[in-house]
């Protein structure tokens, strides 16, 4: 009976080497399409954090819309039909940011 158990035996620490390289040729896929799901999902916190980005330009945008905006309300109510038609323009660009806002 040993003579037939020591071929096995001697075998196996050879064996083991395959063992584990067909382990992670089986489990490959899994592997790939989970790292897959990561790269094309977004998670909460990158969502969070693409808002907050939008958020703070459009805040940015709205502050120097509102600074040419009150500029050309002064020249307007001096005289100047330019400035008059330039604070109109800026007026309706802020509304529409404010409407995208919310």
């Amino acid at each position: 009976m040993f003579r037939r158990l020591l071929p096995v035996l001697l075998l196996a620490p050879l064996t083991a080497g395959c063992i584990s390289t067909a382990a992670h040729i089986v489990t490959a896929p899994v592997r790939v399409a989970g790292k897959a799901v990561d790269w094309t999902t977004t998670s909460q916190s990158e969502a969070d954090e693409k808002r907050g980005r939008n958020l703070r330009k459009r805040e940015a945008e709205l502050g120097k819309l509102d600074r040419q905006y009150r500029k050309h309300q002064r020249e307007c109510q001096a005289g100047s039909q330019r400035a008059c038609d330039q604070a109109r323009n800026e007026y309706e660009q802020m509304q529409r940011i404010n409407t995208s806002v919310r």
